[in-house]
């Protein structure tokens, strides 16, 4: 059997999804998942399906063409078809910071991702021995201020030089460049602990601390040129009180980056999420 994924959105109107599942049965597909949104202020329809066909019946070409024709032309959609062989490319961007790092690595190599990690990036050399115990080539680029658009062409040059389709920046402590988020609209994702804005700075942990905050967080989004203002993909949080030290807030905090943006990353690559008017519709 072959599997594809469909995404679609568009103004809503009548006889959306009947249209759509009486075309995938009349080329004799098999929809194991649909799933559908509506958001009412915008009156934008969305949906996300997965369908199988078997062996004798599967032409992705021609079921492209014919989608476009006979749906997406009608009910002015937009839209993406994706294959299950195709796994997404991505790009890990790393500074110093290693938790993240050893987090996706592990869950990729034990196949928890349904993608492949064909380069990391760093504008420091004190991850290479990560990336050298997992066997991914990582590249060194320095990023200062000085030299940002030398660097900024480097990282362009090795991204399409990999083929990547998508970037995370996995604690990644510089700022992205707005040519590059440019090039990969809504496929850049982030992570940051939820202090944001409440609690900005080198040591987020420590205001947060002195504050004797009740809850801390992590949120992972999308990046767009408003710094932390992006789509947000996931979030979660854990509870603290004033018997945490500042170490347990690290800690805690560390564990909820390393588990938003596992989740993130993999709603990403498994095409759950659609970006419309900066908010994100998510999947489950």
């Amino acid at each position: 059997m072959q599997k594809i994924t469909i995404l679609i959105h568009c103004e809503d109107q009548k006889a959306i999804i009947a249209s759509v599942t009486h075309y995938i049965a009349s080329i004799d597909g098999n929809i194991i998942y649909l799933d559908q949104h509506v958001d009412a202020d915008e009156n934008v329809f969305f949906m996300r399906l997965e369908c199988e066909f078997s062996a004798k019946n599967w032409d992705i070409e021609t079921i492209k063409k014919d989608f476009q024709t006979n749906l997406a032309t009608p009910f002015n959609m937009f839209w993406e078809i994706y294959t299950q062989e195709h796994k997404p490319k991505m790009a890990l961007f790393v500074s110093k910071y290693d938790h993240c790092l050893y987090d996706i690595l592990g869950r990729y190599s034990a196949g928890e991702l349904p993608l492949e990690i064909p380069l990391i990036i760093s504008n420091h050399e004190d991850l290479r021995p990560v990336a050298e115990r997992f066997d991914i080539p990582f590249r060194y680029v320095p990023f200062t201020k000085e030299i940002k658009a030398q660097g900024e062409q480097q990282q362009m040059d090795l991204l399409k030089e990999y083929n990547i389709d998508f970037i995370v920046l996995a604690r990644y402590m510089q700022i992205v460049t707005p040519e590059l988020i440019a090039l990969y609209k809504n496929q850049i994702i982030n992570i940051h602990h939820s202090f944001l804005p409440a609690f900005p700075g080198a040591k987020p942990y420590h205001s947060a601390f002195k504050r004797g905050v009740k809850i801390i967080g992590a949120t992972s989004h999308y990046v767009t040129e408003g710094l932390d203002e992006g789509p947000i993909i996931e979030q979660d949080i854990a509870r603290v009180s004033h018997s945490h030290s500042i170490d347990d807030f690290i800690m805690k905090g560390r564990d909820l980056e390393r588990m938003v943006l596992a989740r993130a990353i993999k709603l990403h690559a498994e095409r759950k999420t659609m970006v419309y008017n900066n908010k994100t519709v998510v999947f489950s």
